[in-house]
């Protein structure tokens, strides 16, 4: 059987991430500079020769833009390809779509009367489940376990196919409280760039962190193409 491995990507740059604003549940599409630096990364892939048995993205717009491009670049657009909520983002709840300035450095600081660096992810949670007028943000152990279970299921499913390869697109706070989740010593405030790809190895139920954020794959793909470029 061979080794199974996740290659789990961030979604590309979308117009919230550009001006600051904390997206959750909500959605924008990639843009332009979001849509070039995705086909780098599918370029990337290419180049280096990764086969994926089965594509997973979240159900949310981003993400399957994101997923649609890297197929399309890296030709293995045919693989089956599966949506999953589970692998969503954070739901902020009433604070969809605001400032991260606002959220993240006004709001939550204040109620632990800490800088938002010091907060663990179960805090982060607390915080906006707390604030949220509406109702709609996730628990702690709600969203820690829906996470959980999502890529365990998608790892489950492809090591009992056999093992090999699955691409899936996630998002920023979601990857990183995965990579949390696998190994607790992993510092809480990982910065995952539009585009990065961390690899996990999956066996027996037990998940094992090779790469957190690499984005060698999307410079690849860049070198490739300015290369290209340059010789036309």
């Amino acid at each position: 059987m061979a080794k199974t491995r996740l290659y789990i990507v961030r979604h590309g740059k979308t117009m919230f991430n550009t001006i600051g604003r904390a997206q959750g549940w909500s959605d924008t599409p990639l843009t332009k500079e979001g849509e070039r630096g995705i086909y780098e990364l599918g370029i990337g892939l290419k180049q280096v020769g990764i086969s994926f048995k089965k594509a997973f993205s979240s159900d949310s717009g981003r993400t399957i833009q994101t997923l649609e491009i890297i197929l399309a670049a890296c030709q293995q657009d045919f693989i089956p390809y599966t949506r999953d909520k589970r692998i969503r983002e954070w739901c902020f709840g009433s604070l969809d779509g605001a400032y991260n300035g606002e959220l993240f450095g006004g709001v939550l600081p204040r109620i632990f009367n800490k800088d938002i660096k010091n907060l663990t992810y179960q805090e982060i949670a607390e915080g906006i489940q707390q604030v949220d007028t509406a109702g709609w943000a996730e628990s702690w152990e709600s969203l820690k376990n829906r996470i959980w279970l999502g890529f365990v299921a998608i790892a489950d499913e492809i090591e009992s196919d056999g093992g090999g390869n699955a691409i899936i697109v996630s998002h920023g706070m979601t990857i990183a409280t995965l990579m949390w989740l696998i190994d607790s010593k992993i510092p809480r405030g990982l910065e995952l760039d539009n585009g990065s790809v961390s690899v996990v190895t999956y066996e027996d139920g037990i998940f094992c962190i090779e790469k957190i954020g690499d984005m060698s794959y999307r410079e690849k793909g860049r070198r490739l193409l300015e290369e290209e470029k340059n010789e036309n």
